[in-house]
């Protein structure tokens, strides 16, 4: 087996694949938890309701057409999901108070209560998980993904 100094863009060819294997495994896995979690919060909940369920309960009552601009998603499919999520009764309408003509969109007090109790279990799970791993291992791994979601 060649070093890396002697065939550097094979080695790096190399990782890049096996790192690409990992990201779609994890991807995959990902998926897999999140319509397991959204299934959890409510049985008719998918995963990219769920998603934004999770994003409205991190920026509170807003304005759906901020929602475009901070998710990077097209209006119409925020004004689905918005639906979707109404007619489960997991966020709710309600009136502006800097506006009286504008609408926020922020989570019921259901939708707060079902998404809390998932998100302790999914917590509860990931520090299992890193039990194991010593502290140095998380740090880095921590670093390495913001590094990888900021150049996304």
């Amino acid at each position: 087996m060649k070093s890396e100094q002697s065939n550097p863009s094979g080695e790096r060819e190399s990782a890049t694949h096996a790192l690409e294997r990992e990201l779609s495994v994890l991807f995959g896995r990902a998926r897999s938890v999140s319509l397991t979690l959204a299934a959890r919060v409510h049985p008719e909940l998918d995963a990219a309701c769920y998603a934004l369920l999770l994003h409205l309960n991190d920026i509170g009552p807003v304005r759906a057409a901020d929602v475009v601009e901070r998710t990077g998603l097209d209006k119409s499919t925020i004004s689905r999901q918005i639906a979707r999520l109404d007619e489960l009764a997991l966020i709710e309408r309600v009136a502006d108070p800097h506006d009286g003509r504008a609408r926020l969109v922020q989570l019921t007090e259901m939708g707060t209560k079902r998404l809390e109790t998932v998100r302790k279990e999914r917590r509860s799970r990931l520090r299992a998980i890193f039990d194991s791993w010593p502290t140095d291992e998380i740090t880095t791994f921590s670093a390495l993904l913001g590094k990888l979601n900021r150049d996304l």
